[in-house]
């Protein structure tokens, strides 16, 4: 009995549950930034890249709850949740390897198969371990957030959560900046292979020193077989019968991850387009492409920084926030975080200086902090022992849900808002920032009306 009961972590012990998940962000945003030139020299056209993003929501909804579930009956030598870190890290190693070699392996393939493969094979490879990488991801995040209730006491939730947004900030700021720094500080370029082996590195060492040094306690998993097989339907109708304030949260969440998704997946375009004025340059002849080389390289650096500076934020707060939150109780601090994402928002969509949206992009980073942390702590007051796994996983699906609804409706409507400009036509991509501020100040509405539980400490 004395190894289940929860003691309090020491802050040496949060920044080792931590690392983990500072391994995964360090894969995923090195994916999100390196996947685009991999996939286009093999001759992805745009749409083509889109439909091979749409792998994180559409795993993100089917692989979480699945995984969720089977983790909370897993038994083993190694506890529930471990097998599913270090499986997901290791997989996704693989994967961050062959993900820049996609060519090199299919024409190794073919060689050895005395086949002539078509071209468009290495982008298929290429795909499949995006797909791959994608749905390891997956499979790892939903077990690390039912990790928190499993082994953390309920009063250190919220801290709990914090230090995974920290490490989500931290993380996303060393993959994005490791190789520019070296190229400022020592002129040394790192190729996309070396930076895709170093996220390998990150990822998986990184979940090897939180399994290694988190202690799962045993828990008795049930043994009825009319229990064993993973019913969906059955597990969604009791996650929502947990309370009626999980649909609430819930929904806070749909409408949160619109808001955000609006953001992390067009502001590198609105960079290039609405702020630094270069027309839309996918139908354009090779000659115009060229004259706007130097605005795009302007451009997308200056998107680099921008989210440098975000995740940066993230870093600092997200321990504050966490702080905060048990004082005055994680609604209030959420509802004021995402209130001053959404006022950023409505920023950066009438003003075009390019300091002050730097300035915006800081301030958004305190709602990334939050939107990182504070939902699962409110969402974990209601979960039931033995239901973790299955209880995150559902409750991703409010978060993979909105990316797909942004990476269609919104990009539907800002295509359709086109104007004629010197050179061709522009888009208003500063319309996604209406849109996301919108959304967010409906997921604070429906925050607001969230009964929090009072969680008392002892």
């Amino acid at each position: 009995m004395e190894d289940n009961i929860l003691k309090k972590f020491t802050t040496a012990k949060f920044l080792s549950f931590a690392l983990g998940f500072f391994g995964l962000q360090f894969a995923w945003q090195m994916r999100i930034i390196l996947s685009g030139p991999v996939t286009e020299d093999l001759g992805a056209d745009p749409f083509i890249f889109g439909l091979i993003w749409l792998a994180g929501p559409f795993t993100g909804m089917v692989v979480q709850p699945i995984i969720g579930a089977l983790s909370d009956k897993t038994t083993s030598p190694f506890g529930r949740r471990r097998p599913y870190l270090l499986g997901g890290a290791l997989l996704s190693a693989i994967a961050l390897w062959a993900l820049p070699n996609s060519e090199l392996i299919t024409n190794y393939i073919g060689a050895f198969l005395h086949l002539r493969l078509p071209e468009i094979s290495a982008l298929l490879f290429a795909a499949i371990m995006i797909w791959i990488l994608d749905a390891c991801v997956n499979i790892a995040q939903g077990p690390y957030r039912a990790l928190v209730p499993d082994v953390v006491p309920p009063e250190q939730h919220s801290i709990a959560n914090s230090y995974i947004s920290l490490a989500i900030g931290l993380g996303s700021v060393f993959a994005a900046g490791t190789a520019p720094f070296l190229k400022w500080a020592f002129n040394y370029q790192m190729s996309i292979n070396a930076q895709f082996i170093m996220a390998a590195l990150a990822f998986s060492l990184g979940m090897i020193w939180t399994c290694m040094t988190i202690k799962e306690r045993r828990i008795q998993v049930e043994k009825d077989v009319n229990k064993e097989k993973f019913s969906f339907i059955k597990s969604l109708k009791e996650f929502f019968a947990l309370s009626p304030e999980v649909g609430k949260i819930c929904w806070m969440q749909f409408f949160t991850w619109i808001g955000t998704m609006c953001l992390m997946i067009n502001f590198t375009q609105y960079c290039v387009h609405t702020l630094f004025a270069v027309p839309d340059l996918s139908d354009v002849s090779e000659i115009v492409k060229a004259s706007y080389d130097s605005a795009v390289l302007l451009a997308t650096n200056f998107s680099s920084t921008c989210f440098a500076i975000f995740n940066l934020v993230c870093f600092v707060v997200a321990i504050p926030i966490g702080i905060l939150s048990v004082k005055y109780g994680n609604k209030k601090i959420h509802i004021l975080s995402m209130l001053s994402m959404a006022a950023a928002y409505l920023g950066m969509a009438f003003c075009f200086n390019l300091k002050i949206v730097a300035l915006l992009m800081a301030i958004s980073g305190i709602g990334w902090a939050s939107i990182c942390a504070l939902p699962f702590a409110m969402l974990s007051q209601y979960i039931k022992p033995g239901t973790e796994g299955s209880v995150m996983g559902i409750f991703n699906i409010f978060i993979a849900g909105p990316q797909v609804f942004v990476c269609t409706l919104v990009s539907w409507i800002i295509n359709k808002c086109s104007f004629n400009v010197i050179g061709g036509v522009n888009y208003h991509w500063e319309y996604t920032f209406l849109i996301g501020a919108g959304c967010l100040a409906a997921a604070s509405i429906i925050a607001s009306r969230v009964k929090e539980k009072t969680v008392m400490e002892g």
